[in-house]
């Protein structure tokens, strides 16, 4: 009994390690054909017989990329417009999501609810609205409207994840706060959020990830090259009948660059903050 219970567990986990390495190999392996495509020379990219491995190792697409097609402008474009989204995501969508988890109000479980049908709506049919409320404020075509337009389906993920992390808080330690002459936003700022630090970081990467990696609403609500993101830019590369796949895939590498570098400096307040979110489920 003992053995085929022994034997019956050792199947479970060879099966559980196959399944777990197969996804990381699934999810890795476009990763590095992209950087293995970015080093090749172009006559060796599309050939008769499929080369896995460059034969030739050469760093020119990346060079052509960067200073020939605006990428550095496309990068820092992107980079000011995710900031900005970030900056008002996390403060409004703190402040909402605290006042969510703290206070009992009338209209408060159809207001979160109309957040998630926010996410729920499809953000295509977002475009025709935001275009011409943008128009009409002089906000078209540059960073601070797109970010905005990004804020529209990106709030409602803050709020909804700051709330799960603030309803974890005791509120007594808010309540022994107040007691010592605390202010409401006093606990908020000195209790609350240090505590909540980790889930803090948590949703900024997911809100970060997301306006950096957006593409359809810079593509309708951007037409200039000083407010185009790296998603469009990369697009436009497009040929109609010639693609550069060396370029396109140092463009993409490029781009994955900023994104790697932020999660490896938070990546542990990243997986504190969603354990404590696991934990809190």
């Amino acid at each position: 009994m003992f053995k085929s219970q022994r034997q019956t567990t050792l199947l479970l986990n060879t099966l559980s390690y196959i399944v777990i390495i197969s996804t990381v190999i699934f999810a890795i392996a476009p990763i590095v054909w992209t950087l293995l495509t970015s080093v090749k020379r172009e006559e060796d990219i599309v050939t008769r017989n499929l080369q896995y491995i460059p034969q030739i190792v050469t760093f020119d697409n990346y060079v052509n990329i960067w200073n020939r097609s605006g990428f550095p402008t496309l990068i820092v474009n992107s980079a000011i417009t995710t900031a900005i989204t970030l900056v008002i995501c996390l403060i409004i969508g703190s402040l909402a999501g605290y006042a969510f988890s703290r206070f009992r109000f009338r209209g408060r479980t159809p207001l979160l609810l109309f957040y998630l049908v926010i996410r729920m709506f499809p953000v295509v049919l977002l475009i025709i609205p935001l275009f011409i409320i943008l128009r009409d404020l002089g906000l078209l075509d540059t960073r601070h409207g797109l970010a905005l337009a990004y804020t529209t389906f990106l709030l409602p993920l803050c709020v909804w994840m700051m709330k799960g992390f603030f309803d974890a808080i005791p509120i007594d330690l808010e309540e022994a706060a107040r007691i010592d002459g605390c202010t409401r936003l006093g606990a908020l700022f000195r209790i609350v959020l240090p505590i909540a630090r980790s889930g803090f970081v948590a949703t900024a990467v997911f809100i970060g990830i997301a306006a950096w990696n957006e593409y359809l609403f810079a593509l309708m609500l951007t037409t200039g090259q000083g407010s185009r993101t790296w998603p469009v830019g990369i697009q436009l590369m497009v040929g109609e009948f010639q693609l550069a796949w060396g370029q396109f895939s140092a463009g993409g590498i490029l781009s994955i660059i900023p994104i790697m570098i932020f999660f490896a400096i938070v990546q542990r307040s990243l997986v504190r903050g969603m354990s404590a979110g696991a934990i809190k489920g």
